[in-house]
């Protein structure tokens, strides 16, 4: 539904894109990740067509980007991570506005706008002054004009800035919702544990560079150097020791309560454990743990910026 080819973007002769090959499929949630400076915003302002690329190329929906600008925009739903909103309208005014900027004729207005107030759990605020609402109820505002349209595809930067927990929540609800209505998404988010619960795929990018392009387990399976196994027995401390001695266990370590093992990749838990045993400790628990993409995202980063 959105790729790009070698695409490549310089301000000043500096390269804030430098060839990323982006592959979104039809039907994905993608999570688009990196450092502030990476080149998030830059590729979504191409994808968007308001920016033009230094070079290579980039489709949605099978239409080039640059050359279709006016179709593409007909596919698209697109939310900056800042976008103005008429304080002085209502709620309804402010739906109304953009429908007829759509060309929704006006017949069909109030069950649209009706609607998408409804999916976006604002029906209750429909005459209340934007300026009155909260941050997030701003931002669910800002969703439900994207999607005046019906988009086949929305292209979301940050939707979740500056929100408190309970309204993450609730876009998080909504983007779902969309989900399972048929629609693309392609979103970026600083807030790794957010699109780690929503997204399909993920897309990692660093200095204008994509270092990691998946679904988290394939990013897993690709940067995966050890196994992480935590241990609990009756006696830890003494279980770490013994762990040690298998030519499998990388390290052991006594901490938190638990003991934390570096095992060589795809090594059977039921070696750790009998290994325990057969030393006269009781095993209380034993699992193994894939890192979050949050950790995933550390190991492949360096934080650098341009």
């Amino acid at each position: 539904m959105i790729r790009t080819r070698n695409l490549r973007t310089s301000y000043a002769g500096m390269e804030a894109l430098r060839g990323i090959d982006l592959d979104v499929k039809k039907g994905d949630v993608y999570g688009f990740i990196g450092p502030n400076g990476a080149g998030k915003t830059t590729t979504i302002r191409i994808l968007t067509t308001l920016l033009e690329p230094t070079a290579g190329e980039a489709w949605v929906a099978e239409l080039p980007v640059w050359e279709s600008k006016q179709e593409v925009r007909g596919l698209i739903g697109y939310m900056p991570d800042s976008f103005g909103v008429y304080r002085d309208m209502t709620v309804t005014e402010y739906m109304h506005f953009f429908a007829a900027a759509y060309g929704i004729p006006n017949n069909e207005r109030v069950s649209l706008v009706g609607g998408l107030l409804e999916l976006t759990d604002l029906t209750y605020k429909e005459d209340a002054l934007i300026d009155s609402l909260s941050r997030g109820m701003q931002q669910r505002l800002g969703l439900a004009r994207t999607l005046v349209h019906d988009p086949e595809v929305l292209i979301l930067d940050e939707p979740a800035s500056g929100l408190d927990p309970r309204a993450r929540i609730e876009v998080r609800g909504i983007l779902q919702e969309l989900q399972n209505m048929g629609k693309t998404i392609l979103l970026s988010s600083h807030i790794l544990s957010e699109l780690e619960s929503i997204c399909n795929r993920v897309g990692i990018l660093e200095q204008g560079t994509l270092v990691a392009q998946g679904s988290i387990s394939e990013i897993l399976a690709q940067t995966k150097k050890h196994d992480d196994v935590w241990i609990r027995t009756d006696d830890d401390e003494r279980a770490a020791t013994v762990l040690r001695e298998l030519p499998d266990v990388l390290s052991a370590t006594f901490t938190d309560g638990r003991v934390e093992v570096q095992a060589k990749s795809g090594t059977d838990l039921s070696l750790l454990a009998s290994h325990i045993i057969k030393r006269e400790l009781a095993l209380r628990h034993l699992e193994r743990r894939e890192p979050s993409l949050e950790e995933m995202f550390m190991n492949l980063t360096e934080g650098l910026v341009q």
